[in-house]
């Protein structure tokens, strides 16, 4: 069965080689992409109406206790997307297509109630522009790696690498709690996330040929999604760390 991150296109070159495919396999990629595309923009938009109203209802207080700390409640949010993208990745082959998806519906609402918090710390305003700048952002990133010749694929390791760097990094700045490690690591981050935005998208391009016309497509739909919808959001938080306004 097809592994969803497979980055082999089954002949077809990256951005090139359309004089030699059929007029109905462009037809199938630009609706495949479309799909991709409207699960991400579906997922961020469930993900940004949660957790306006989470937060507008007062409701996000209880996620901390009487100390400020996270809740039980509190700590079950902030894990349990951790425990979906765990699940579509590791079992989306024995899932069946309208499992995959209702997992992606569940994660990007409990995302919500988790992202809730940032209304908590920077204003509405501030948080309003990052989001529009991140989607543009993202919109360019994601059109350069839709059209580009060249194949991204070492590019993409060299950023996963930096990216297991960053989530170390970002684990022991929780100790240290160095105002400057952790701009540097917002820094870096934007430039990771921004990175991976543009090789997802072409590795979800090529997947289409490895994909089509078999059962994988509707999965990977939903995994193709779930990247640039994790790209779109991590890149989000980056930039609102240097563009927000704190509420204090």
């Amino acid at each position: 069965m097809a592994n969803w991150s497979d980055p082999r296109t089954g002949g077809v070159s990256f951005g090139g080689g359309v004089a030699a495919r059929p007029a109905s396999y462009d037809a199938g990629l630009r609706s495949y992409m479309l799909s991709v595309y409207n699960y991400m923009a579906s997922g961020v938009l469930l993900t940004g109406i949660v957790a306006m109203l989470f937060a507008s209802s007062g409701a996000v207080s209880v996620l901390f206790n009487e100390m400020g700390r996270p809740s039980l409640l509190g700590w079950i949010v902030m894990f349990a997307p951790l425990g979906f993208v765990m699940t579509l990745s590791f079992g989306i082959n024995r899932l069946s297509t309208a499992a995959a998806q209702g997992i992606y519906w569940a994660y990007a609402a409990v995302m919500g109630l988790s992202l809730s918090t940032i209304f908590l710390v920077y204003t509405g305003t501030s948080i309003a522009q990052t989001f529009f700048a991140t989607a543009a952002a993202f919109a360019g990133l994601s059109l350069v790696g839709y059209t580009t010749k060249k194949d991204l694929s070492g590019f993409g390791t060299f950023l996963i690498m930096g990216l297991v760097g960053l989530i170390v990094a970002s684990l022991i700045n929780i100790f240290l709690k160095s105002s400057v490690m952790d701009l540097a690591i917002s820094a870096i981050g934007v430039l990771i996330f921004a990175g991976l935005t543009a090789y997802d998208t072409q590795k979800i391009k090529g997947m289409y040929s490895y994909v089509a016309g078999t059962e994988m497509v509707g999965k990977s739909v939903v995994m193709g999604a779930l990247s640039l919808y994790l790209d779109f959001i991590n890149l989000f938080l980056m930039l609102l760390r240097f563009m927000g306004n704190n509420r204090n």
